[in-house]
């Protein structure tokens, strides 16, 4: 754990706590001993700290520029991208070992680890850890991805078709691991659909896919 301790930048007064934030579900159905609560209460300090960073780091962007940050930041490949560069794969504890390499993991238990640190100190020191870690991946986000919502409600008030309309087709997995399937459409213009693990991030697929479609049919 002191080896651990040190790429974290943070030494732990309860090392249960890291210990538990480690443990895959896989070694211990209990809820006290792995690190599912841990990770639901990390995933919220996240994004949270995250807010709160690109808040005071782009203060002259307005919220239209701070979201698609925002998404690309506490995706699950950036948090997982993390979690490698602090090599967490080479301490989870899960049953096949082959379980600490699967990006769903990795991501759970980075948030994991954030939680446990949220809840060892204050939720100031966390958000300390996710700036140091999370440094490099906020400032290849000073050029944001472009907002494909933006984009393409800019695009219908243009042809006067009205605002895209998104509705949700359907949703799959679990409660913790989500997948939600969304459909844009623009009058006159069709529709696409989108995927991700929350509602934005499929929103924003989705306009992404119908953008696609209506830059194809201009190239013609």
């Amino acid at each position: 754990m002191a080896d651990l301790e040190a790429r974290l930048g943070y030494r732990f007064k309860n090392e249960a706590l890291l210990k538990q934030a480690l443990t895959h579900s896989s070694i211990t159905g209990s809820v006290k001993k792995n690190y599912e609560r841990l990770e639901f209460l990390g995933d919220r300090v996240l994004g949270v700290s995250m807010a709160h960073l690109l808040y005071f780091m782009f203060e002259n962007e307005p919220e239209g520029a701070l979201s698609p940050r925002f998404v690309k930041l506490v995706r699950k490949e950036t948090v997982a991208a993390v979690a490698r560069d602090l090599q967490l794969n080479n301490y989870i504890r899960a049953n096949p070992a082959s379980l600490s390499d699967n990006e769903n993991v990795l991501c759970d238990v980075m948030e994991a680890v954030i939680g446990a640190i949220c809840l060892d100190s204050d939720f100031m020191t966390a958000i300390a850890f996710v700036d140091r870690h999370f440094k490099k991946y906020i400032q290849q986000s000073a050029s944001p991805e472009r907002d494909n919502k933006t984009v393409l409600q800019e695009f219908a008030h243009r042809i006067k078709a009205g605002t895209p309309v998104y509705q949700i087709l359907k949703k799959e997995g679990t409660e913790h691991e989500p997948l939600f399937y969304i459909e844009v459409s623009v009058e006159g213009q069709g529709t696409a659909v989108g995927l991700g693990k929350n509602k934005k991030i499929a929103e924003q697929a989705a306009a992404a896919e119908l953008l696609k479609i209506l830059e194809t049919k201009d190239g013609k």
